[in-house]
């Protein structure tokens, strides 16, 4: 696990990386955020305009989710969503490290001391409502870090491995802020983030194969014939539609693994995670329909989908309701 435990840390128990004097000299801030002064009110607000203008295969914070924890969702999507940035956007090329290793700094600071930006201070008042300990965010970054130099994975195993840094945290996360610890929701948690992962890897192959990525893992693609040479020549020969078809499969059962989560949760939160799930499953089923053929052209959800995820969402939940399992 990313966190190494579910029990209830005291947030203000985690040690300084640094000495003191080096956290209160933070560097400049490497998103580019205006200076501010901030409030925290206006600090929330920029992360939700932030969260609200991404395109993501599933809600960040949506109506289901009740209005009291939005602003603390919205924070950590941002926080997230930057540092992501920093690995991948063209704009951060020849600084990425180094705009990591700084937003590093200011999560450090926020769990000891108000800190003068917008995601940071909206963070801050995240983690002390809801003593959330530091160990995930800390795990995503080390996802981050990852994405500059590793490119390849050898064996489903070591994917997965990946995934408890870089998408496992983030289900963690949304638990806390709803209140629960319980080490087998996180569990169930777990399965659902590495599928959203896995399944996104699935669906970008068009976009990381012409940037030296492969998230396919070799042992897959040496067990049926497919080289990264016909990745590359965006070749969909029958072997690599089988590779896919294995692949959406094996990611299918992971979401399967992970479903008891979305009936064992409070019910603004099951309404989410349903919503989330579907949004999931519905991309395997988008990558299904094309025939596998999705190494010239990236799949999404249009607004007819998203408009059918979000009432058979609302029709399970309310099938649950009227027996009376929420």
């Amino acid at each position: 696990m990313a966190t190494g435990s579910h029990t209830t840390p005291r947030l203000f128990a985690v040690p300084l990386a640094h000495p003191r004097d080096e956290v209160d000299a933070l560097p400049d801030s490497p998103d580019g955020a205006p200076p501010g002064p901030w409030t925290k009110e206006a600090a929330y607000r920029f992360c939700e305009r932030l969260a609200t203008s991404h395109y993501e295969n599933f809600p960040v914070a949506s109506r289901f989710v009740p209005a009291p924890l939005r602003p603390h969702l919205w924070a950590i999507y941002t926080f997230a969503r930057t540092a992501d940035d920093f690995a991948d956007e063209p704009r951060f090329e020849g600084r990425r490290r180094q705009a990591i290793d700084a937003w590093e700094q200011y999560l450090e600071a926020c769990y000891h001391r108000d800190v003068e930006h917008p995601v940071f201070m909206a963070l801050r008042d995240t983690v002390r409502r809801h003593n959330i300990p530091i160990g995930p965010f800390k795990a995503l970054l080390m996802a981050f870090r990852m994405d500059l130099t590793k490119h390849r994975y050898a064996s489903f195993a070591e994917l997965r491995q990946y995934c408890t840094h870089s998408a496992e945290p983030v289900g963690q996360l949304v638990l806390y802020v709803h209140g629960h610890r319980q080490p087998e929701l996180h569990r169930f948690s777990d399965e659902i983030c590495a599928a959203l992962q896995i399944a996104n890897f699935l669906q970008d192959l068009s976009v990381d194969i012409p940037r030296g990525r492969c998230y396919i893992p070799q042992e897959d693609l040496i067990h049926f014939g497919v080289t990264w040479d016909q990745l590359q020549s965006g070749r969909h020969t029958a072997e690599f539609k089988e590779l896919m078809r294995f692949s959406c499969a094996r990611v299918r059962t992971m979401f399967l693994r992970g479903r008891p989560l979305i009936r064992k949760v409070s019910p603004g939160l099951s309404l989410e995670l349903e919503a989330t799930w579907r949004g999931g499953m519905k991309i395997l089923d988008v990558i299904e329909a094309r025939d596998y053929e999705v190494l010239d052209y990236r799949p999404t959800l249009d607004k007819r989908d998203v408009v059918d995820i979000a009432g058979r969402s609302l029709f399970t939940f309310g099938r649950r309701f009227v027996r009376g399992e929420v």
